[in-house]
């Protein structure tokens, strides 16, 4: 049944609006995803403040080329967006979700940082650790040094002592 012009003119509304607020956009394949898994993907991204919606691919092509965006690979499949203010979170967020279901779901590229990025550009980006991760790795390579010598000053005390 085809789509009436109404309804694409809606879609398209989202489209748009969904590429003007976000500060990154990854591009994802969820071919054979059941409703079951993608409304958990759904909720799983909206604890972390992202967005996904299911594009038609023409859709999303015509609101890129209207913001600028020009991008030379054909997304394959049926595409979905998923969205955000956090640069890094919607493309971990799919990763994450990926890793349990690697056959129905993958990131095929998106928007970061105000261009168009490839499919492993867009994946280095998912394998980046959060926040809280980052700050955690950085507290332990600051008191590793200061570990490592303290546990030498104890063995130096303990042979004198």
């Amino acid at each position: 049944m085809a789509v009436t012009k109404e309804r694409k003119s809606e879609a398209f509304g989202k489209i748009k609006e969904a590429l003007a607020g976000a500060a990154s956009v990854v591009f994802v394949n969820f071919k054979g995803l059941t409703v079951a898994e993608a409304n958990t993907l759904r909720k799983d991204l909206g604890s972390e403040d992202v967005g996904y919606t299911v594009v038609k691919k023409t859709l999303l092509r015509k609101a890129l080329e209207e913001k600028g965006f020009v991008s030379e690979e054909k997304l394959p499949g049926e595409i979905a967006i998923a969205y955000g203010q956090d640069l890094i979170a919607p493309a971990r967020g799919i990763a994450a979700f990926a890793k349990k279901n690697p056959e129905r779901l993958s990131i095929e590229g998106g928007i970061f940082d105000g261009g168009v990025v490839t499919r492993e550009k867009m994946r280095d980006i998912a394998s980046i650790p959060g926040l809280e991760t980052l700050r955690a790795q950085f507290v332990f390579m600051i008191n590793s040094p200061l570990q490592r010598l303290a546990i030498a000053l104890d063995q130096v005390a303990a042979k004198r002592g």
